[in-house]
Order: structure tokens, then C-alpha cells, then sequence
């Protein structure tokens, strides 16, 4: 069993699975088993609720501002046990403020809107933009939906804006300055920050 919970740059994260379904061709579990304090985030099986609860309950958040649900997966395919998580964070933790950090395809993942079911639970989203275009998105993340997957990015973006307190967009450094500052200006648009992220 890899690492439920682990730090990274003095804060927690929540590792709750490790399907995804993208190949992104910078993504960090392509070249090393861990990050921070996590000896391995590589799950035999996907943990079962039992063993998230567990998990949460020999670690202390009383000192910490923020948790994160990022690890060797998507989170949002992990959705019951990451609503499950938040909820039990915030009713024993109530000063903690919870961090998604998502591809952003979880209603293709679903086939259903999902950004509404985080409402109450999350308070910031942190969306992998990843491109400033279709074409050029799906070169770098190789969904299996194609380009599709772009607009269903864009359109949970939205969906979150409505739901989640705080929405934000990253980049990954791989691409020309060009796209990044073309992503500035979608990210701009929406009005949403947008931070370029280095790879590794």
C-alpha cells in the first residue's frame, strides 16, 4: 500500500488513487515512485474508505492552514472517498481549508456534472490548464476523449466558479513562452490566476 497521506513542502496531501485517465507526457509518476515524505504513493489497490479514515486519524491537522488531495492519480476518480475525506477534515478540522489539484475532466470521468458535489466540502480548485488550445492539449496529455476533453476542461472551470471559493489554473514550464502567455490570456479572460508550474 502506498502512502495515503504525506507531506510536501511542509503540507499535506491526500493520495486516494491512482487511475487516471490521461498520459501526460510531463507527469511526475513517470520518473520516480514518491514526493516529499511518501516512501512510495503507488497503491496495490485503491484504499478503501476504511483505510483513508484511518489514515486521517493518525495524522494531525490542527497545525496546518491547508490540505491537498493531489497524488499518483487523478483525485476526482477517487470522488465518494475524497467527498468522504473532505467531510471528515472539516468536522474535525473546521479552520482547515481543502485544496483539489485535478486535470479538471472529472465529468467525463463521471459522465456528469460533479463540480456542484464539492460545493460545502472544497475551497480551492487548482485545474491543469496545460495548453491554450485543443490540439495542443491533447499533444501533451493524450486523454482518451481526444480534444474533446478541452471544453469539458473549460466547462468544469466554469462549473467551479459557481461552487468552489477559490478557482486557479496551472501550466506545466514544458511549454514556449508563447503558450504560456497565451494561456495567461484564457486564464485571464475567466478570471482566474493562472501559475506556471516546473516540471518536476
Amino acid at each position: 500500500m502506498g502512502d495515503i497521506v504525506y507531506t510536501f513542502g511542509g503540507r499535506p496531501y491526500l493520495n486516494l488513487t491512482n487511475q487516471c485517465h490521461c498520459a501526460c507526457v510531463f507527469c511526475l509518476r513517470n520518473t520516480q515512485d514518491g514526493v516529499g515524505s511518501a516512501r512510495s504513493l503507488w497503491h496495490e489497490a485503491d484504499p478503501a474508505w476504511e483505510e483513508v479514515e484511518l489514515a486521517l486519524e493518525r495524522r494531525d491537522f490542527s497545525r496546518v492552514k491547508e490540505a491537498a488531495f493531489c497524488g499518483y492519480g487523478e483525485p476526482l476518480c477517487a470522488l465518494e472517498n475524497l467527498k468522504r475525506a473532505a467531510r471528515w477534515l472539516k468536522d474535525n478540522y473546521p479552520h482547515l481549508l481543502l485544496r483539489v489539484d485535478t486535470n479538471g475532466l472529472g465529468d467525463l470521468i463521471h459522465g456528469r456534472p460533479v463540480a456542484q458535489e464539492l460545493d460545502g466540502l472544497i475551497d480551492i480548485v487548482s485545474i491543469s490548464l496545460n495548453a491554450p488550445d485543443a490540439a495542443r492539449y491533447h499533444q501533451l496529455v493524450r486523454s482518451p476523449w481526444g480534444e474533446a476533453a478541452y471544453e469539458a476542461l473549460l466547462k468544469f472551470t466554469r462549473d467551479c466558479q459557481e461552487y468552489i471559493p477559490s478557482v486557479k489554473f496551472s501550466v506545466v514550464n514544458v511549454l514556449a513562452d508563447e503558450e504560456i502567455a497565451r494561456c495567461h490570456e484564457i486564464a485571464q479572460g475567466m478570471g482566474i490566476p493562472l501559475r506556471v508550474r516546473t516540471r518536476g
